[in-house]
């Protein structure tokens, strides 16, 4: 099993609605969002899982963003609500508690007697072990989200989610020039090291940023497939990086470097074929549709990699 962590942005909404749309996002793919922002793509995204009768696992309480801020102010009343009832009609959800020494202890009371029976953990590091063991220890929890380490590992013993940040994020788009890099085995030994599934960031990393700005470079990140059918992620970059004019010219400069590699990697999956499509008719989409083709690619290949088990 395999639970992408995403942040609910809309990209990233809108990619796992596609998918979802064209049969594409494999039964053995569940997917995380925290909410970042109340938005009507939150809305129809947790609508179009509902519809689809498919499992999708919420975050009760994000950290990041401003879902919760935006729930409870008044003139979002109206969104607000329609939120709360796509999720009241969705019976598929999961919802999850991000756990760590900070966490409220009432609101985890709440939460246990609003959703025992359909609950996922998130423990982040290892001062959350003794709010897991106070509170969840006893319950019957569906999956427990977990770092790979000892302190937790240990803890934690009983539907262990292996929970890793694999995407090595770089200060600058230009420092990503030339790297094919070991992205991930955790899809090849998580069972073997006791554990019901693996999850990550994707290819976005865990960092969270809200804020846009207008890149030097432009950077495609792609994961394939090696010969021991361990997962390495391909970098292609922008060469005219001098400032941040062009961007339409930088991305199609990246986006050649990834046609002309795929020709001899024949992936084909909807997000390759979409950057093919794109280079084709000499477009440029902007860099949130960049993001998404990319993901749609990394959730469509582990899934096709899981079918195959």
């Amino acid at each position: 099993m395999y639970l992408p962590y995403l942040r609910g942005k809309q990209y990233e909404l809108i990619g796992l609605r596609e998918l979802l749309a064209e049969g594409l996002l494999s039964e053995k793919i569940v997917p995380i969002i925290e909410p970042v922002k109340l938005t009507s793509m939150l809305i129809k995204t947790v609508g179009a899982y509902s519809d689809a009768k498919k499992q999708l696992i919420l975050v009760n309480n994000p950290e990041v963003g401003n879902f919760t801020k935006e729930m409870k102010d008044e003139k979002n009343a109206s969104l607000a609500q329609a939120f709360i009832k796509s999720v009241k009609e969705n019976d598929q959800i999961i919802y999850a508690q991000l756990l760590n020494k900070k966490s409220d202890e009432e609101q985890i009371k709440k939460f246990i007697k609003k959703y025992d029976g359909k609950m996922v953990t998130i423990s982040l590091d290892k001062d959350a072990v003794q709010k897991y063991e106070k509170f969840f220890e006893d319950k019957n929890t569906i999956f427990n989200l977990i770092p790979d380490e000892s302190g937790v590992r240990r803890k934690i013993r009983k539907q262990r989610v292996m929970l890793d940040d694999k995407f090595k994020k770089l200060e600058r788009n230009t420092d990503y020039e030339g790297i094919d890099e070991p992205f991930s085995e955790d899809h090849l030994y998580y069972a073997e090291d006791g554990y019901v599934g693996f999850a990550d960031y994707s290819v976005v990393g865990a960092e969270y940023s809200d804020t846009g700005f207008a890149p030097y470079a432009v950077a495609i990140h792609i994961v394939y497939f090696a010969e021991d059918y361990s997962l390495r992620i391909i970098h292609f970059v922008s060469d005219s990086n001098d400032d941040i004019t062009d961007p339409a010219g930088k991305f199609k400069e990246a986006l050649e470097k990834l046609v002309l590699w795929n020709k001899k990697m024949q992936l084909k999956t909807k997000g390759i074929k979409e950057f093919e499509d794109l280079y084709r008719r000499e477009a440029y989409p902007g860099l949130g549709i960049v993001k998404k083709l990319s993901i749609m690619h990394h959730l469509e290949l582990i899934g096709e990699f899981l079918d195959r088990e």
